[in-house]
C-alpha cells in the first residue's frame, strides 16, 4: 500500500513473533558486546526493540517505507505478564514483612504521586498535554518499561501523540539516572547524619525473614497448572473489564486479570492451597520479554521531535525530586539510621528504573559500608511485588482526571 508516497507494509502475528524473536537474540548479543548496557541493567528486548525502532525511523525519514503492526499477540503477552504480577501481590507476605515493608510501600506511593504531580505541572507550564507529565512520571519511572509499554497506547487513546515512544524513552533514561543517583544520596546521608553499619544490624528480625533461594522444580505439570490458573484469571478479568465498560467505567484491559489473579492468590494463601508461583513467574517473565520487544519495535520515534525540550525539563526535575524525596522523606520515615540510608539508596534505583537497579545500588553501597539485611528484604519486596499494583491504579486515576 502507498500512503503519502511511502510504501506501508503490514506485519501480521507471525511476522511480529518472528521479528520479536530475532530482536531478543540481537539484544542479548549487543549486550554482550557492550558491557555498559549490562551495567545499567538495560533489558535485552529493550535493546533489540529500540534498534528496530531506529531503523524504522530512518526508513520513514528517508521516505523509503513504513510499517503497521498486528497487536494481538503483543496484547496477549502484556495481559499474561501483568496477570503474573497479580499473583505476586500476596497480603500474607506484606504482613509477614512487618512494619518496614508497609512504611516503604507508603513512601513509594507518595513518590508516585509526586512524580505525576510534578510531571503534569511542568507539562502544563510548557503548554503541552498534561498526559505528557504522566508519561514522564510514574508510568515510566516507578513503572519501568513494562508499565510504559502497557500504558503508552492508553495515553495515545486519550490524546497524547507518541505516548508509547515518550514513555519508553523516559523509562530508558530512568534506568541510567536511578543507577547514578542512588550511591551519592546514600553517602551524603551517612555523612550528614553520622550513621554507620553496626554489628547488631545483622541480627535484626529481617535476617530470618529474608526469602531464601530455594530451587523450584519446573515440570510440565507445574507449568500446565500455572498456565491454567493464569488463563482462568485472564478470562474472568476480561469479563470483569467488560462489565465495567458496560457501566461506562473505562480502565486498562490488563487491570482486570491482575485484580482477579491477586484475589485468587490471597484466597489460596488464606485457605492454605498451593499455587505454582514459580511456574507463573516463569511464564510471566517470558511473556514480558516478547511483550517488550513487540511494543518497542512498533514505536514511532519521529513523534518525539517536538517534545524534546518539555521532556528534558520534566526528567531533570524528576531527578531532583527523587534525590530530595529519598534524602528528606524516605530516610526519615524508614528510621533515620544506616538501614534507612541503604533503603533510600535503593529507592533511587527502582523508583527511577527497576528493582535490579535498586539491588545493584544497595549491593555496591553495602559492600563499601556494611551489610543491611533489612534493606535487602524491604526494597525488593515492595519494588518487585507491590508497587506495580499500586502504580497501575494511581496512573489510571491521573489519566481519568486529566482526560
Amino acid at each position: 500500500m502507498q500512503e503519502n508516497e511511502i510504501f506501508t507494509y503490514h506485519l501480521d502475528m507471525t511476522a511480529m513473533l518472528g521479528i520479536a524473536t530475532v530482536l531478543l537474540l540481537a539484544g542479548h548479543g549487543i549486550k554482550m558486546l557492550l558491557p555498559v548496557l549490562k551495567r545499567f541493567y538495560i533489558p535485552s528486548p529493550v535493546i533489540g526493540g529500540v534498534v528496530f525502532a531506529i531503523v524504522t525511523l530512518l526508513l520513514y525519514e528517508f521516505r523509503i517505507c513504513s510499517f503497521t503492526y498486528d497487536g494481538q499477540l503483543k496484547d496477549l503477552f502484556m495481559m499474561t505478564f501483568f496477570t503474573s504480577i497479580g499473583f505476586m501481590a500476596s497480603a500474607k507476605m506484606l504482613v509477614h514483612g512487618g512494619i518496614g515493608v508497609f512504611l516503604f510501600l507508603i513512601c513509594s506511593t507518595l513518590l508516585i504521586l509526586c512524580q505525576n504531580a510534578a510531571g503534569v505541572s511542568i507539562a502544563a507550564l510548557c503548554g503541552e498535554n498534561p498526559l505528557l507529565g504522566v508519561a514522564a512520571g510514574s508510568i515510566s519511572l516507578s513503572g519501568g518499561h513494562g508499565t510504559s509499554a502497557a500504558f503508552g497506547p492508553e495515553l495515545e487513546k486519550y490524546g497524547l501523540s507518541g505516548g508509547l515512544s515518550v514513555s519508553v524513552a523516559c523509562a530508558t533514561f530512568g534506568l541510567v539516572a536511578g543507577s547514578v543517583i542512588g550511591g551519592p544520596i546514600g553517602k551524603l546521608l551517612m555523612a550528614r547524619h553520622r550513621v554507620s553499619c553496626k554489628e547488631e544490624s545483622s541480627d535484626t528480625p529481617f535476617k530470618d525473614n529474608r526469602p531464601e533461594e530455594k530451587p523450584s522444580l519446573l515440570t510440565d505439570q507445574t507449568l500446565l497448572r500455572g498456565a491454567l490458573v493464569m488463563t482462568i484469571s485472564i478470562a474472568l478479568g476480561s469479563l470483569f473489564i467488560r462489565w465495567l465498560n458496560s457501566m461506562e467505567i473505562i480502565i486498562p484491559a490488563y487491570l482486570g486479570p491482575m485484580v482477579i489473579a491477586s484475589v485468587i492468590r490471597n484466597i489460596a494463601d488464606f485457605t492454605k492451597r498451593s499455587i505454582p508461583v514459580a511456574s507463573i513467574y516463569t511464564i510471566g517473565a517470558i511473556s514480558l520479554e516478547f511483550f517488550l520487544a513487540m511494543a518497542l519495535m512498533s514505536m514511532r520515534l519521529w513523534e518525539l521531535k517536538d517534545l524534546a525540550l518539555p521532556l528534558i525539563s520534566i526528567l531533570a526535575v524528576q531527578c531532583v525530586i527523587m534525590a530530595l524525596f529519598a534524602y528528606f522523606i524516605t530516610f526519615r520515615i524508614m528510621g533515620k539510621n544506616y538501614d534507612a540510608a541503604v533503603i533510600a539508596c535503593g529507592q533511587c534505583g527502582f523508583a527511577m528504573g527497576a528493582t535490579p537497579n535498586a539491588m545493584a545500588n544497595m549491593r555496591t553501597f553495602t559492600l563499601a559500608n556494611g551489610a543491611s539485611p533489612k534493606a535487602f528484604f524491604v526494597v525488593p519486596m515492595v519494588g518487585a511485588l507491590f508497587i506495580d499494583f499500586v502504580n497501575a491504579f494511581v496512573v489510571t486515576g491521573f489519566i481519568k482526571a486529566l482526560s
